[in-house]
């Protein structure tokens, strides 16, 4: 199978491209993005060897989803989605802090609970929790958008202390996102999966806060099995999740967290299968949907001409 790891196309009013860890974004002369999910895979911000097959539509089409199912709580940057893999909307002003939404002590708060802290991101902990353990209500922990590097916990007192966010749009994005994490919570449900934790981002244009990005997708989100999640914690079991910490963990036990010294593994065939299984079951799952799989015989040429006809209809 095919996978689009690289792109480098040339749009009708391209005016400029960024290529991020997995996204490739053109801006084009007319106020609207074209954002090509590629299908390469990132952990501990590092870009795996190997791209993962389908990975790409699989994230473009459940943000489209949950972009369209959200369009009611808050307005966002899409516009069409003219191929599986490439979503076109709104050039907007990023704000630089990712919104980042814990309802369950795990991954990354979990890892500093283990270590023995007891405050993220300006949010207290409760004592007595185990990995997994839902907290009393979902906490927000937000991050700094890096350009380069890792993403740094930050909490809401330093971001307004430090004038990174105004105020009156911080506490818009805040109550963005905590209606967000409810809808995803209650679409989650009734699919029969936990929506763990999560990110947004917003932009500003014409002084309105907007969602960008993706949402609800298994790179930027958690999910645990609601069917035997209770019997599980009560076992102290590793819950059944769809997510991308499988990957995560699967570096961790082949040494490599991204770290100065450490070098990537080698990515068997059969690994990258499993990746790009997890992702169409997560698909499936959250979508109630059969995934069809696109045609990936000439992938950059079932883009660009995808992206053409649409950029020549507007």
């Amino acid at each position: 199978m095919n996978a689009i790891t690289e792109s480098n196309f040339t749009f009708k009013g391209q005016t400029n491209v960024y290529h991020g860890k997995v996204r490739d974004v053109y801006t084009l002369d007319n106020g609207l993005l074209v954002m090509v999910a590629s299908d390469r895979i990132s952990a501990f911000d590092h870009i795996l060897p190997k791209g993962i097959p389908f990975k790409g539509q699989v994230l473009n089409q459940v943000a489209t989803m949950f972009l369209d199912a959200t369009r009611d709580i808050v307005p966002n940057w899409l516009v069409a989605t003219p191929d599986p893999s490439v979503a076109i909307g709104l050039a907007c002003e990023p704000v630089r802090v990712e919104m980042v939404i814990r309802g369950y002590l795990a991954g990354h708060s979990a890892r500093e609970y283990k270590l023995g802290k007891r405050l993220l991101c300006g949010v207290v902990l409760p004592e007595g929790m185990k990995e997994n353990d839902r907290f009393p209500e979902p906490i927000i922990t937000p991050a700094t958008k890096a350009e380069e590097g890792h993403d740094e916990d930050i909490s809401r007192e330093d971001i307004l202390a430090k004038g990174i966010v105004p105020k009156a749009i911080y506490e818009k994005m805040e109550a963005y996102t905590r209606a967000l994490f409810q809808r995803g919570t209650e679409m989650a449900a009734a699919r029969g999966l936990i929506l763990v934790d999560t990110k947004y981002e917003f932009g500003i244009r014409n002084g309105e806060v907007i969602l960008i990005d993706e949402i609800h997708t298994p790179d930027s989100s958690r999910y645990f099995y609601k069917d035997g999640y209770e019997e599980r914690q009560a076992n102290g079991e590793p819950q059944k999740q769809l997510s991308k910490e499988f990957v995560r963990q699967w570096l961790i036990e082949n040494d490599f967290q991204g770290l100065d010294g450490q070098q990537m593994p080698f990515m068997p065939d059969d690994f990258v299968q499993t990746i790009t299984d997890r992702y169409i079951e997560l698909y499936e799952k959250i979508t109630g949907n059969a995934f069809v799989k696109s045609e990936t015989s000439d992938i950059t040429n079932r883009i660009q001409s995808n992206v053409d006809a649409y950029l020549n209809s507007l």
